[in-house]
């Protein structure tokens, strides 16, 4: 009889609370200042290191698991992957478009795969990877076609290129960014197998290493955070009294955004270690399409029906590449087995995660 995961079941639900929060609180943030990327990406990392360094790392008294070589090659990569992603909002990038994009994860691990480990896949994984790219090929060319300067105003500058010509170059920091998230997690697997899994110490040390890479990003990350201490005032009245508290609005929304992020990418460190790849995928596939789905219905994203038959092909592409309806068919004939062979019928079964 296989036992209740709630260590699993409590990871799945701060993944779908914690990314679905963050990225509300991100689309927040983009809509009052679209250039604000590497400050979000600044703060937090600077939040997820400073709670490892404490709660983690012990003020370095406990020693790496895995050698700061290993670490060194793996914040290079997701340090780039992260500021490719955020800076992309500099760009005339709107969120959807940017959420659809990133979804192409197993497109960009199956290039990495032929080229770096030269695997073989099957037909149904040639079909699935054949079907996200075309549905993101569908949802650029149909974004391509309303491309607007959203610069904050107190930032704009007349230039002699297009906004199009910007579109491209935000399109090509998304390609890059899926390029090397694919490599930055076929490295993890290589580093894992080696020294096994430490989903906390790995968490701390690829956000708190990149931190003086920020230094190159000071002047930038300065200006838009004079945008956040003058953007509109948010009061809290105090309870029992006259007074109440101000505060930037985009304070609240950076504030929230940090913890939300901890609590999704924490979550999702904790999920690759308890569940296979297959519910990884799972979770991690519904949770962008929820994501998805609130920000064109919330926020009101244009969206027409070739953006919806794009995003279709990407998240049934995913799915068909897992092979989840064969892998599920699988479970339920073996929980139904299972059942029929049991000699207490009437005891309770539960299934893990």
């Amino acid at each position: 009889m296989a036992s209740f995961n709630l260590k699993a079941f409590m990871a799945m639900i701060f993944v779908f609370v914690g990314c679905c929060s963050n990225v509300v609180f991100l689309e927040l943030i983009i809509k009052i200042d679209p250039g604000a990327g590497n400050l979000i990406t600044f703060l937090q990392f600077l939040f997820i290191a400073v709670e490892g360094l404490v709660f983690t790392s012990k003020f370095f008294t406990v020693r790496p698991k895995i050698s700061m070589r290993d670490y060194v090659m793996l914040v290079v990569l997701f340090f780039g992957a992260n500021v490719c992603n955020n800076y992309a909002f500099n760009f005339n990038i709107p969120m959807p478009l940017h959420m659809i994009f990133r979804s192409g994860s197993l497109m960009a691990n199956m290039i990495m795969g032929i080229i770096l480990l030269k695997k073989r896949y099957n037909l149904r994984q040639y079909s699935s990877v054949a079907m996200i790219t075309a549905g993101i090929i569908l949802c650029t060319l149909m974004s391509s076609t309303d491309v607007k300067d959203n610069t904050h105003h107190s930032l704009k500058v007349e230039t002699s290129y297009s906004d199009f010509f910007w579109w491209c170059v935000g399109i090509a920091l998304l390609a890059i960014a899926l390029l090397v998230t694919a490599y930055m997690g076929i490295y993890q697997e290589v580093i894992f197998k080696r020294h096994g899994k430490h989903p906390n110490e790995a968490l701390f040390y690829t956000h708190m290493l990149p931190l003086p890479g920020f230094l190159v990003m000071a002047s930038n990350i300065a200006q838009h955070w004079s945008i956040a201490v003058n953007s509109e005032a948010m009061s809290i009245p105090l309870p029992g009294t006259s007074w109440s508290l101000s505060f930037p609005l985009m304070f609240v929304y950076l504030l929230f955004n940090v913890i939300t992020q901890y609590i999704c990418i924490a979550s999702v460190y904790v999920l690759t270690t308890e569940c296979a790849s297959l519910t990884v995928t799972l979770v991690v596939t519904l949770r962008k399409f929820v994501s998805l789905l609130f920000s064109i219905m919330y926020f009101r994203n244009p969206f027409t029906i070739s953006h919806w038959l794009g995003t279709v092909l990407v998240f049934f592409g995913t799915i068909l590449f897992a092979d989840v309806l064969n892998q599920l068919m699988d479970a339920f004939k073996k929980r139904i087995q299972r059942r029929h062979d049991s000699p207490l019928p009437t005891s309770v079964e539960y299934i893990r995660l």
